[in-house]
């Protein structure tokens, strides 16, 4: 079996980074969405944030080889291989 790196780390990851270069434009004052209520825009975004960092970590991103190696053994030991 080869070890690769799942299409589900990848997209959790990249939605994070993208909510926290959000959140740090937002608090130098430069809003990429679009509200005029000061207080509805920081909500959006901080709800955003928040939600993308549990959802990326919730999951169990796997980047290195002997980390892949380990889900690996791991769907094994389950029987999910």
């Amino acid at each position: 079996m080869e070890n690769k790196i799942t299409a589900g780390t990848i997209a959790r990851t990249i939605c994070l980074v993208l909510a926290l270069v959000n959140q740090c434009l937002g608090m130098a004052g430069i809003q990429l969405i679009p509200i005029e209520d000061e207080t509805i825009n920081t909500l959006v975004t901080t709800l955003w944030t928040v939600g993308a960092a549990v959802w990326a970590w919730w999951k169990n991103n796997s980047f290195t080889k002997a980390a892949l190696a380990g889900d690996a053994v791991m769907k094994k030991a389950k029987g999910e291989d």
